[in-house]
């Protein structure tokens, strides 16, 4: 099997947000379901301002309450026209493919054909104990499950046999897909097998890059593009999902969010192992050379465009929110990615477009 030339994919620029509890303007956290509430106006107002996708991360804890991200988008997508919705991530590991199918194509029906799917196996394991998934089948249950998706994406009755849940015998799954396609990505924080795996099933790359220097993720674009092309696929969209804040200027950026980073980065340190930040590591995180994306308009559209040069990638979604954050800084950042960031970002890349004769996918 052999490829067609593919024009370069289109520049796509998201948000991604794992529901991160919020504070009053007393600074006392607010309710989980007010938490709820606040995540839609924020994806009203992200289609309001042009930006292309917003995605909900799927997590089970009290700080980041977004156990069903699917009926949340939902709500985002009765309220919008334009923008596109998803996971970021979908634990697929410890959730049924069948009923991970059913839920985003009945997104996709509610939506008018705008939902995604990134999936992932999940660097939190909370989904693990909940729905009674023993850790030491961590990778076999991703590896079958994708198989499984894989397959029910194609349509028609299905018929399949695996280890991880009953076999399916020529079974129709609905609701159909009424475009025939979903687009389907694979959240990848470091594992070439996971590179290798989204080129083997047709799945777009994004890489999860929290931090640490972006650059470093290069050989995975490169190794993915080689695997699309060893497999016989055309080229597919690379993204890139890392944190940030925006603000009117650099220091309002760094003052809101650092002393909530750290509070949130500490507290998980215990459970994750992460090295507990000093401000000293945030600066190099928010410098030239790091993975966080905090600071005015013009600084963030710079690193930005950065990155995805770099790393030859077309798509950029900003994690955003931090536990502790007013909602007004939050719709701030929002309003300032859409109508300052972005808009800048396109006009980075394009001059550099210009300037190399490459485009920014092909360029790394």
């Amino acid at each position: 099997m052999t490829t067609a030339p593919s024009e370069p994919s289109p520049l796509v620029f998201g948000l991604d947000t794992f529901g991160d509890v919020t504070n009053d303007e007393h600074d006392r956290p607010i309710s989980h379901a007010q938490t709820i509430r606040n995540l839609v106006d924020q994806g009203v107002l992200a289609d309001q301002v042009g930006i292309d996708f917003i995605g909900i991360g799927e997590h089970h804890t009290a700080d980041f309450p977004l156990s069903a991200a699917d009926v949340v988008l939902a709500a985002i997508a009765a309220r919008t026209a334009r923008i596109h919705v998803g996971s970021a991530v979908t634990v697929l590991s410890s959730d049924d493919p069948v009923r991970v199918f059913q839920r985003y194509s009945t997104l996709d029906a509610v939506s008018g054909g705008r939902a995604e799917v990134i999936l992932g196996r999940g660097s939190s394991i909370d989904s693990f104990p909940l729905f009674g998934y023993d850790l030491a089948d961590y990778e076999d249950l991703f590896e079958e499950k994708t198989n499984l998706f894989a397959e029910l994406l194609k349509g028609g009755p299905i018929s399949w046999q695996g280890k991880t849940r009953p076999s399916l015998h020529s079974q129709d799954v609905v609701p159909h897909l009424e475009t025939g396609t979903l687009p389907v990505w694979i959240g990848v924080g470091g594992s070439p097998q996971s590179v290798i795996r989204a080129a083997h099933y047709g799945f777009s790359l994004m890489l999860a890059i929290i931090g640490g220097s972006p650059a470093r993720f290069a050989p995975f674009s490169e190794l993915f593009r080689q695997a699309l092309e060893s497999f016989g696929r055309a080229p597919l969209p690379v993204g890139v999902h890392s944190p940030g804040h925006v603000a009117a200027t650099d220091e309002q950026a760094r003052d809101e969010f650092w002393p909530r980073y750290r509070e949130v980065i500490t507290r998980y340190s215990r459970i994750r192992g992460f090295a507990i930040p000093t401000e000293e590591s945030f600066m190099r995180e928010i410098g030239p050379r790091g993975a966080l994306h905090v600071g005015s308009p013009e600084t963030v559209a710079q690193k930005i465009a950065q990155t995805l040069t770099s790393l030859g990638a077309n798509r950029f979604d900003l994690k955003y929110g931090m536990g502790g954050l007013t909602q007004a800084a939050v719709m701030t950042n929002i309003e300032l990615y859409g109508t300052q960031v972005v808009p800048r970002v396109r006009e980075l890349l394009a001059d550099r477009e210009s300037q190399t004769g490459l485009a920014p996918a092909a360029v790394g």
